[in-house]
């Protein structure tokens, strides 16, 4: 935890009203006695007394505990209080907002209270995307020899991050409950649907997806010990590859930590996708592919249990690709069978690679 001191504080407070400082007291709301706090307590509000020439103020300094009612990480916080500068000073009679700030890991404060958007700047990496590979076996149908290595990378990557495990059941739980009821994800993907689009993406069939990942996150949300590093957006169009298997991985999503059937179910249902535009089912060159993948990262990893758990994230990343806001030249049959897809993979309650096409088909 940062330190809260006095000169740091003066600092602070000096910079941001462009005059002079002198801190007179810092104590928690309740509690008397000016000191400076080592590893201060997140969550717990400091009156700061001070001058401004011959003006007495005070203010209060309050941080935000993480917890597990969707505070889990730090942006969630920082989203929480940025917000709350933003409105405070808006509705009439309310406490008025001085400025929002933060720590930096040498214990400095910063402002960023007049931010009106937020930016991030990165490295630029070379490469290009994983699906041009995919959109050339889509052309040609067969394979070249690095296409099978490449698969082979990416299931190994997955493999790698996967084993990196973290004890926070809430936090899994919390990831399941986002994955149904995110923006970005399941909920906020079928409100975003076009009404009346065709004949295939009813009302009634969105209904009854989304309720039956509901119903998923029951089954699922308490398998805390499954929590591991993770993507998050594991999909061929945030993977740049360079000479042979030479390749970086781009925009993490969603957290840190997760379900692995996350990463696992983005990226092979991807194979899927590309194989149903060529064949209209998985075989073929895809189909080589997709098994690969699978039989490097179950050999590995043994996970017998993702078959139990990987459902919702089927059904979630079934409906990133089969929406026609992003994909809207598929074929209606292409779309027909996503669909199909999505509905049998959810009433199963164990997952089987090797039945795709099965899953591809009409209602049982």
């Amino acid at each position: 935890m940062p330190e809260l001191n006095k000169e740091s504080l003066e600092r602070y407070l000096s910079s941001l009203y462009k005059k002079e400082v002198r801190i007179s007291s810092i104590s928690e709301i309740g509690k008397e006695g000016t000191k400076d706090l080592k590893g201060f307590g997140y969550g717990t509000p400091y009156i700061i007394r001070f001058s401004i020439n011959s003006e007495v103020r005070g203010a209060v300094l309050e941080t935000m505990s993480p917890n597990t009612f969707g505070h889990d990480h730090f942006s969630d916080r920082a989203q929480s209080l940025l917000w709350d500068h933003s409105s405070f000073n808006r509705l009439p009679g309310h406490v008025r907002s001085i400025d929002a700030g933060a720590f930096t890991p040498d214990g400095r404060i910063i402002s960023v209270g007049d931010a009106e958007e937020f930016f991030i700047l990165t490295e630029f990496a070379e490469g290009q995307g994983y699906y041009h590979d995919l959109k050339r076996i889509l052309s040609v149908g067969s394979l070249e020899p690095i296409d099978e290595e490449r698969t082979t990378a990416l299931a190994e990557y997955l493999v790698s991050i996967h084993r990196v495990k973290i004890d926070a059941p809430r936090l899994y739980t919390r990831r399941i409950r986002d994955l149904i009821g995110h923006g970005e994800c399941i909920m906020g993907l079928i409100d975003n649907y076009p009404k009346g689009y065709d004949k295939v993406i009813t009302q009634d069939r969105l209904h009854r997806i989304e309720e039956g990942c509901v119903d998923w996150r029951w089954r699922i949300k308490d398998r805390g010990n499954r929590l591991c590093q993770v993507h998050g957006d594991f999909h061929p169009w945030n993977i740049l590859f360079r000479e042979g298997v030479d390749y970086t991985v781009l925009d993490r999503a969603r957290g840190e930590w997760g379900e692995p059937a996350d990463d696992v179910g983005t990226m092979a249902i991807n194979y899927i996708f590309f194989s149903l535009q060529r064949y209209g089912r998985l075989e073929g060159a895809f189909e080589r592919l997709y098994s690969l993948f699978w039989e490097t990262y179950m050999g590995a990893t043994g996970d017998t249990e993702l078959f139990k758990v990987i459902q919702p994230f089927l059904a979630w990343r079934g409906l990133v690709i089969g929406n026609p806001l992003w994909y809207p030249t598929l074929s209606p049959d292409v779309r027909r069978k996503l669909f199909n897809f999505i509905e049998n993979v959810l009433r199963v309650s164990e997952f089987r690679p090797d039945r795709i096409n099965e899953y591809l088909g009409g209602p049982p």
